[in-house]
């Protein structure tokens, strides 16, 4: 296979060629900076997914190097992520229980699975099919996530036990423990809250007066979580808090990751599928959104199919080395980008400075209070809440509004798995309503031009004997009996009708139904002694068309443009009739 071949799929094959000492040095500030951050994070996420807290730093590890090397984006940091960490917990949590041996093993087979199918989607370049989640579905789920994300960290913060996957089910075993309040976590996780509030509004203007320039101000202000750390922290060593109540981490292996094997039993894989494809759409949805964000800032390119083998490989990457599911994580991703990691290496070497901390310094988070990950989670997550897009939907869309709606819901008050599955119905429903009923404009020319608009909105000249109707959608099974029954409607009303126009300048696409539909059309118009014509037919459109008999048996004929159909069809002995009205 051509080099240029095989650097299709291992695109570090093309930047790697080019890779200079200028570019080491920015991936490695970038790495030193991401590592940083990403070690709370990755604790944070772990206890989030209901795994035990190394697992979060395993899952940074080998799926940042398989991206590194598979992955197009140069900026996009792969790893846990608190949305796709919320529904491994949904859906593990309803075949065993959270810190249990089978527990790990269900999450590693759910990374198994989600790999997989990011793999061959990948790889039969099917990335096409995320684009059936619209974007206003996925503000919705991620904003009904991000309060039940939210929700399910008040008991961490509170020192109770209350467990629960959707929001009812979450306050009520919180109402139901709030005796078993512990007032010294309670006070740690709302100061760490409360400062980590602070630092996203705060810290940035403190650190450029204090003389720092704006890109390290930046950089610093998203440094606060590791200040939150640190600080309850030693709080906790100093003053003995743990046998006082306050939950913390405890021991952490001193380890690099682990060879896991995911358990690859016929029921559990059944089991875990559904949420394994729901996991792998939202991952990599979330991911390419990110990735290109970044990408256009510097013209360079993203390759989503390509990006799905990234995905793909990282996910497999971490069911065998004791993780969970994975994805491109925004924060990180900002943060590696205005660090200024100019290839997939800083990656790589963020994955070297996670093994060595694995390897040396997880004695240091022995008395990390768990309240304090609550807080990191907590402040992350309630910036992806944004219920101004119910506003906006109404405002645009009633259909969109509706998705979002549902969404919301659902996912509130059934859990994500519901929440995204109803996402996913929602928008392919909303699609096919609106292409269903395609709107069909009739129009006429506006006096003096060779220009045709809807009769309904300007003033235009019109022929009694002719229809010249828009047909503003591509024509396929869902849309077409709509056309014949529209084009029966109007032919009924018009008693002079002798020829009807069909203007195809917005018909991108005709399938088999549709062709039937205008052979109907055409045969029913012939026998009420009207000829049917075509006008503005698109290339691929008429070649379609031409690979049928359709074009033989039409009674009229097939136009350039519609000024030359009008043109031609004109009766001399009767003037054009020009609206004297402007219809709105």
């Amino acid at each position: 296979m051509p080099l240029s071949q095989l650097a299709r799929y291992l695109p570090i094959l093309d930047w790697g060629r080019r890779y200079d000492r200028g570019q080491f040095t920015g991936d490695m500030l970038a790495a030193v900076i991401v590592t940083i951050m990403l070690i709370p994070q990755s604790l944070a996420y772990a206890l989030l997914a209901g795994m035990p807290p190394e697992a979060g730093i395993y899952a940074s590890i080998a799926p940042i190097v398989l991206y590194a090397i598979f992955g197009t984006s140069r900026a996009l940091a792969v790893g846990p992520v608190a949305v796709v960490s919320l529904m491994t917990a949904a859906a593990v949590g309803e075949i065993a229980q959270s810190g249990t041996a089978g527990y790990t093993a269900a999450a590693l087979t759910l990374a198994f699975i989600s790999g997989a199918m990011l793999l061959a989607l990948g790889l039969f370049r099917l990335g096409f099919l995320a684009n059936f989640l619209s974007h206003p579905v996925i503000a919705g789920f991620i904003t009904a996530s991000g309060i039940l994300i939210a929700a399910s960290q008040l008991r961490h913060i509170l020192g109770i036990d209350a467990e629960g996957h959707t929001l009812v089910e979450i306050l009520v075993s919180l109402w139901t423990h709030l005796n078993e309040v512990n007032l010294i976590t309670v006070v740690l996780g709302v100061t760490s809250t409360g400062f980590l509030f602070w630092v996203r509004g705060g810290l940035e203007p403190l650190l450029r007066r204090m003389g720092l320039g704006r890109r390290l101000a930046g950089i610093g202000a998203k440094m606060g979580p590791v200040l939150a750390i640190v600080g309850t922290t030693l709080a906790v060593w100093a003053f003995e808090l743990g046998e006082k109540g306050v939950a913390i981490v405890g021991a952490v292996p001193q380890s690099l990751p682990p060879l896991t094997f995911p358990t690859v039993s016929p029921d559990l894989v059944l089991q875990l599928f559904v949420p394994a494809l729901l996991i792998s759409i939202i991952g990599f949805v979330e991911s390419i959104s990110v990735a290109q964000t970044l990408a256009a800032k510097k013209r360079q390119r993203i390759d989503p199919d390509q990006e799905l083998i990234g995905l793909g490989s990282a996910n497999l990457g971490a069911a065998f080395t004791g993780g969970f599911p994975v994805t491109g994580g925004f924060s990180r991703s900002v943060v590696n980008f205005d660090a200024g990691a100019e290839t997939p290496a800083a990656g790589a070497f963020t994955a070297v400075g996670l093994a060595f901390t694995a390897l040396f310094l997880t004695p240091l988070i022995y008395f990390l209070p768990k309240a304090a990950l609550a807080a990191t989670i907590i402040v992350a997550v309630l910036s992806l809440v944004d219920f101004s897009i119910l506003r906006r939907a109404w405002t645009f869309s009633h259909a969109d509004f509706a998705a979002v709606s549902v969404t919301i819901l659902l996912t509130l008050l059934l859990g994500v798995e519901a929440g995204v599955t109803a996402g996913v119905v929602t928008s392919i429903f909303v699609h096919l309503y609106k292409t269903s009923r395609p709107h069909l404009a009739v129009v006429g020319r506006v006096p003096g031009t060779e220009h045709f608009r809807n009769v309904l909105r300007h003033k235009v000249e019109t022929q009694p004997h002719v229809l010249s109707l828009r047909i503003d959608e591509s024509l396929y099974f869902p849309n077409a009996r709509f056309l014949e029954d529209q084009l029966a409607r109007y032919a009924a009303e018009k008693a002079e009708l002798t020829d009807v126009v069909l203007m195809f300048s917005a018909v991108n696409e005709i399938d088999l139904s549709a062709l039937e539909s205008l052979e109907t059309i055409n045969t029913r118009l012939n026998d009420a002694g009207v000829r049917l014509h075509l006008s503005e037919v698109k290339g691929p459109v008429m070649d379609r068309l031409k690979r049928s008999h359709f074009l033989e048996e039409l009674s009229g004929d097939v136009f350039l443009s519609q000024h030359e159909a009008v043109c031609k069809l004109a009766d001399p002995g009767t003037r054009s009739d020009q609206s004297a009205r402007q219809f709105t």
